[in-house]
């Protein structure tokens, strides 16, 4: 048994205390904030509960697989709805007059939506997602959960066998493959639009990445009553359970090593408390959940960063955000659970947040959640809740958000016209009037709130040189004992990811080597373990 820190108390750094203290470890999660969660928090304000981050429960199978993991299941532990629709697409009401588009649930409705715009559209659709459904199970089976320590994956057979299909996904970019197939406009949007996920404009993200169409348009979207902090909460549960130790309001100032460079080890960490005290917690094993550029540029001392600032310098962020989260009076019919804005001029849209004179896109492309529509405990009764999400440029210079307006002029700004393109375009037309609660945030909030880089609101974007393989590793090169786990590292963004980089920490921690997700039978663990 070791003794662990854990740095940072998100999806990540409970997941990898749960699964560290399951396996045996003494495990303590230090978090400098007051509140577990992370970018999966939760604001409470006059009645209404938001979600202040993720909203989108894909994936299901490694919630499931991490849930098995900690010896329970989602059911046991998540009121799990299925969304009808899954969602709906509005577009500029003078360009598309045909009105917004309803996708529902399941692949045959799907096929038949795309059909119904364009004929050919379903039988191409269903090709798409059969593509999607390959590339998404052989990357669960061998790149996801791969901690990346060894060559033998890359020999395996079914990687051989299906290296003529995924090469050429590597080396295609998402939006020209999927403008191969469709001709419609919004059916392109539709299927590129998942880049966004993933922090990435679809004009840059490998093909590899339509993997991503087959979690919503083939398995369906669900959502954990309660809202997605619900999940942060469950998962905390279970590592208390567990036996990990968690304290707030103590923030990690500095990784503490011994030995000389090429022989340094992690011996535990230097804190501070709400008060201003310092603290040393000695360990055996640091693992910093924390956004990686803050982990490397200020708890390590040069000479032991293996990403140091000229590394982050040639690196892609992902996008930043400007969050609006809206308490309404009255009902809002015109939107589903989940909505997506188009604009006309994508290109320009991704320009302005990853071109070489960024801004905050005019008009913008947004996404609204309306969990109102499905949890009646999110909102006052006769009263809605809203979420808009506008990605921008990830520059703090763009600003904090704050209540009632209080924010900086450009997220106000941002936030006014999302409000407005969001009345117009679903018809409704007395939106801003009917609004009770207004709270706003800024990439200037995730810097400070997160130490995010640069201000992003996910971490470095999925380009082909910044995902699998070649996305910063979860092992510190020059220091022993240090791994690292959350969206800014391998294997990528989105809760989904965190899991799988916490059990790949768990691997690290092991000395095990293996490519995809650990047994969670006992009796097979037990004969994976002894090989």
């Amino acid at each position: 048994m070791s003794r662990i820190v854990v740095i940072g108390a998100g999806v990540a750094g409970l997941a990898t205390a749960a699964l560290l203290a399951k396996d045996g470890h003494e495990v303590l999660i230090l978090e400098k904030n007051g509140a577990l969660g992370g970018r999966a928090g939760s604001l409470e304000r006059e009645g209404f509960r938001f979600d202040t981050g993720p909203s989108w429960y894909l994936m299901p199978q490694v919630f499931e697989h991490f849930f098995r993991m900690m010896g329970t299941s989602s059911a046991e532990q998540l009121d799990l709805v299925a969304l009808d629709p899954a969602y709906r697409v509005f577009t500029d009401p003078v360009t598309h007059p045909d009105g917004a588009v309803t996708v529902t649930a399941g692949r045959a409705a799907t096929m038949h939506l795309f059909e119904t715009m364009e004929p050919g559209a379903g039988a191409a659709l269903s090709s798409y997602l059969d593509s999607a459904v390959h590339a998404g199970a052989m990357a669960e089976k061998h790149f996801l959960y791969n901690p990346f320590t060894g060559a033998s994956w890359m020999t395996h057979p079914e990687v051989l066998r299906a290296a003529p299909r995924l090469v050429p996904l590597l080396l295609t970019r998402l939006q020209s493959f999927a403008a191969r197939r469709f001709r419609h406009p919004v059916l392109r949007q539709i299927l590129g639009y998942p880049a966004v996920f993933l922090g990435t404009d679809p004009r840059t993200a490998p093909a590899m990445y339509h993997l991503m169409s087959a979690l919503d348009l083939d398995d369906g979207v669900l959502y954990p009553q309660g809202g997605f902090h619900r999940v942060a909460e469950r998962i905390a549960a279970l590592a208390s359970e567990a036996g990990a130790e968690t304290r707030t309001g103590a923030e990690v100032t500095a990784i503490l090593t011994s030995g000389e460079r090429r022989g340094a080890r992690a011996t535990g960490v230097q804190w501070v408390d709400e008060h201003g005290a310092q603290h040393v917690e000695r360990a055996d094993v640091v693992v910093s959940t924390a956004d990686l550029h803050h982990t490397e540029t200020r708890l390590l001392p040069p000479a032991l960063r293996s990403y140091p600032e000229r590394w982050w310098q040639r690196r892609t962020s992902g996008p930043g955000a400007v969050l609006v989260m809206l308490g309404v009076r009255g009902a809002l019919p015109q939107l589903p659970h989940h909505s997506l804005f188009f604009t006309d001029d994508w290109d320009a849209n991704f320009d302005a947040i990853f071109g070489p004179h960024p801004s905050i896109p005019s008009p913008a492309s947004v996404y609204v959640c309306r969990p109102s529509a499905t949890d009646v405990e999110v909102a006052p009764e006769g009263h809605e809740n809203l979420f808009i999400l506008v990605p921008v440029p990830a520059d703090v210079e763009i600003g904090h958000g704050g209540p009632d307006g209080t924010g900086s002029a450009a997220v106000e700004r941002a936030a006014d016209a999302a409000i407005d393109l969001v009345a117009t375009w679903a018809g409704i037309d007395d939106l801003r009037e009917r609004i009770v609660v207004r709270e706003t945030t800024g990439p200037a909030d995730f810097r400070d709130d997160f130490h995010s880089w640069r201000g992003g609101m996910l971490g470095p974007a999925h380009t082909l040189s910044q995902s699998a393989m070649f996305r910063a590793g979860n092992a510190s090169r020059r220091v022993r004992g240090l791994f690292y786990a959350g969206a800014t590292t391998s294997p990528g963004v989105g809760v989904p990811m965190c899991l799988i980089s916490a059990e790949i920490v768990l691997k690290r921690v092991r000395g095990d080597r293996s490519s995809g997700p650990l047994a969670t039978d006992p009796v097979a663990a037990s004969r994976e373990a002894g090989r």
